[in-house]
């Protein structure tokens, strides 16, 4: 699931536990250890991209 922290950008949490912590090594949940989708991941990264263009941060 994608939220928005308090400043405004977009952070990616586990389906399954709600929390915000992954082994990017792996891809899964450090809390749960469930699998992040890719459809997820290119999701948030989308959402990290328009909040980039949105505050004029290049990525």
């Amino acid at each position: 699931m994608i939220f928005t922290n308090p400043a405004g950008a977009p952070e990616l949490a586990c389906d399954e536990c709600g929390c915000r912590w992954y082994d990017r090594m792996t891809g899964t949940c450090y809390e749960c250890g469930a699998l992040v989708p890719p459809e997820e991941i290119a999701a948030f990264e989308k959402a990290l991209a328009d909040y980039q263009a949105e505050k004029g941060i290049k990525p």
